[in-house]
């Protein structure tokens, strides 16, 4: 996991959102594209501008949870995974330096946890993470709780702050991978069978999954809606990610999953 602060007269403008799995698109412009000119036709730069350039002139855009905003002094941080050289941001996260810049645009964000809930439950993998750790902060201090996080092994786990009533608990992938993004990591079947077989406590659940797709989305979002009960109003449960598919494919997988069970609904 690598760190990035970024900060600067960019964020002059940039407004917090009241979400605590807020998020930014990075947007890596390729080298034969003046953005200068493209400033020009539009303030702010978005994503509109971008798209109307010539498919091989396209960015690639990929989106990151905030973990923490400073607005005073004008800074995020995000955490990104990183896998050796693989991908575009994981990279570029690992040899950022002070003075490097990076197109920004955002932030979104759907979530944060509600007070009426009688407890919580988190689950995620490495990418998950972020907005599971900004979640867990903005607890109210008598909250009560589960958290379930799956990573490696146990030299990947770190330190998170949670009232004392929330219960934390680290799921390991062991030999089955190094990496989140290891195809020998299966669906999280660790996470996914911590999850379903942990006690679940009485009253109303605010739930917050959000990791690999084939996990969250096939696996466990069953079990909450569907086993459990738990209305969509009390459930915030997505995939951050799809094993073997970039950010572009698997926006697509999304769609078409998204189709389906409402052509099924």
């Amino acid at each position: 996991m690598v760190r990035v602060v970024l900060g600067g007269t960019g964020f002059d403008t940039f407004k917090p959102g009241e979400f605590t799995d807020s998020y930014v698109k990075f947007v890596f412009v390729r080298d034969d594209v003046d953005v200068a000119k493209l400033k020009g036709r539009l303030t702010p730069l978005t994503l509109d501008v971008f798209n109307k350039l010539p498919a091989e002139q396209q960015p690639t855009v990929r989106t990151y949870t905030v973990r923490r905003v400073d607005a005073k002094a004008r800074q995020i941080a995000v955490d990104f995974v990183v896998h050796g050289e693989q991908g575009v941001a994981g990279p570029w996260a690992a040899a950022a330096k002070p003075g490097d810049t990076i197109h920004l645009m955002g932030p979104g964000g759907a979530y944060s946890p509600d007070p009426a809930a009688d407890w919580y439950l988190f689950a995620g993998d490495e990418a998950g993470l972020p907005a599971i750790s900004a979640a867990l902060e903005a607890l109210p201090s008598n909250a009560i709780g589960k958290v379930f996080i799956e990573v490696a092994g146990p030299e990947d786990e770190i330190e998170l702050a949670a009232p004392e009533s929330v219960e934390i608990s680290w799921v390991y992938r062991g030999g089955r991978a190094d990496l989140v993004g290891d195809d020998r990591a299966g669906d999280n079947a660790p996470l996914v069978e911590a999850v379903t077989t942990a006690a679940w406590l009485p009253g109303q659940a605010q739930v917050f999954i959000h990791g690999e797709a084939q996990a969250v989305m096939h696996n466990l979002r069953p079990y909450i809606r569907k086993e459990r009960g738990v209305d969509a109003k009390w459930a915030s449960i997505s995939g951050y990610w799809r094993r073997g598919r970039t950010e572009e494919t698997f926006r697509q997988w999304k769609k078409e999953l998204a189709d389906a069970e409402g052509d099924q609904g």
